[in-house]
């Protein structure tokens, strides 16, 4: 049983976290509220819009990852190099906030294509050096509460951003199954204002802390990260192999039958919960282990994305989408805090890179599947909408139960 002087003393370890994870924080929840306006919605303007083959939307998210992934890894080992992550990552946010108004012009989905991997270079330049300043900005003690209040932040900016494209959709095309060109636009031209205010919020509210040990010439060397990194780097590979794009998501709820304004509910639940478990749950690895709710939470995973492959009827996409944020409230913060715990200090920018660019690179293979697994390609009509979701749940047990056998408490706090 909790103990109630344990909840006021949560919330003033809270209180007591330093200015950059509060500015930081504030910077993804402004760009999640401009980019979670459009992103949920782009799938659907994909295939109900454009006509586009849920082959080619794989393609799209895939390489959209993909497209980052080198640039996470060469900018993580940059900000080691250069002892600074803020400016990284204010370039990164100011790029990600320039190319959202093209999407407002695009007819195609190649300029759909190239307009998402320039939002997605936009990422690349500053996720890992991002990262590495909030774990840099805390102690060992409080990393977990820290990354996990960064992912409620950042999740809360999602759920907002998805409420306002909710409303807009609903009022320019009421309960309509599918995406109209007219409601697509003006979500985007509304996503522009939180997009600058999350590059101002980073310029003005972040201060670099001093980075020691930083190295003196290039070296990427997985070597040099140790070998509970790289063993966590390779259950993450087979777990992210079988993580294809949310789009899918998306596209199996308006399948079976959820319309637009419905999905963006959906949407919504999803991250009020994720952003309702993060901050509790990164308070919980500190004590506990991140390595046992990144578990808990993959075996969570699994079993949404088997319940999505036997689904038969629209109420059970919802209550799959709901437990869904548990999942990502458990596991993601936690993996991402994860990493500061397996390096030393002076390699967690390169740290950083690499974990992400290994997800990100894995990506193009894991949506690409997927969209063939549905759709196929060509003559070839594919397995149907529950392949890829079978793969995605059978691959995450598999890694859960590396976890458990590979990397029993290897922790470096």
């Amino acid at each position: 049983m909790v103990e109630p002087k344990q909840k006021p003393a949560r919330l003033a370890a809270l209180a007591r976290l330093p200015r950059n994870v509060w500015a930081v924080g504030l910077t993804s929840f402004f760009m999640d509220v401009s980019s979670e306006m459009v992103l949920n919605i782009l799938p659907l303007f994909l295939a109900n819009v454009l006509g586009v083959q849920t082959s080619i939307i794989g393609l799209i998210e895939g390489v959209a990852e993909a497209t980052a992934s080198l640039l996470k890894l060469f900018s993580g080992w940059l900000s080691d190099r250069l002892g600074g992550r803020k400016w990284l990552a204010v370039a990164g946010y100011g790029l990600s906030a320039l190319s959202k108004p093209f999407f407002y012009i695009a007819g195609s989905w190649e300029l759909v294509a190239g307009v998402r991997w320039a939002d997605r270079v936009g990422k690349g330049i500053r996720t890992a050096p991002r990262d590495a300043l909030v774990a840099d900005s805390v102690t060992a003690e409080t990393r977990g509460l820290a990354f996990g209040f960064h992912r409620a932040m950042d999740t809360a900016g999602a759920t907002l951003g998805i409420l306002i494209a909710l409303l807009v959709v609903w009022l320019a095309q009421q309960n309509a199954l599918a995406l109209g060109l007219p409601a697509f636009r003006l979500v985007v031209l509304i996503s522009l204002a939180p997009a600058l205010l999350a590059v101002l919020s980073l310029a003005v509210g972040v201060q670099d802390v001093a980075v020691t040990g930083r190295r003196a010439a290039p070296r990427f060397s997985l070597r040099d990260l140790g070998r509970p990194f790289n063993l966590f780097l390779v259950i993450v590979s087979i777990f992210t192999l079988g993580n294809s794009s949310d789009a899918f998501l998306v596209l199996r709820a308006q399948d079976l039958g959820v319309s637009v304004p419905g999905i963006l509910i959906m949407l919504a639940l999803f991250n009020l919960i994720y952003a309702l478990v993060s901050t509790p749950a990164g308070a919980l690895s500190d004590r506990v282990g991140r390595r046992r709710l990144i578990t808990g939470g993959w075996l969570v995973y699994a079993l949404i994305y088997l319940g999505f492959a036997f689904a038969q009827a629209a109420w059970q996409v919802w209550l799959l989408y709901v437990v869904y944020g548990l999942y990502y409230g458990l596991a993601y913060g936690s993996a991402t805090a994860f990493v500061a715990d397996l390096v030393p200090e002076s390699l967690r920018g390169t740290a950083y890179g690499t974990y992400h660019a290994v997800i990100g690179l894995l990506a193009f293979p894991a949506s690409l599947i997927a969209g063939l697994l549905w759709q196929g390609a060509g003559s070839w009509g594919g397995f149907g909408p529950a392949a890829p979701f079978l793969l995605g749940g059978a691959l995450a047990l598999l890694a859960a139960l590396l976890m458990v056998v590979w990397l029993p408490r290897q922790e470096r706090v």
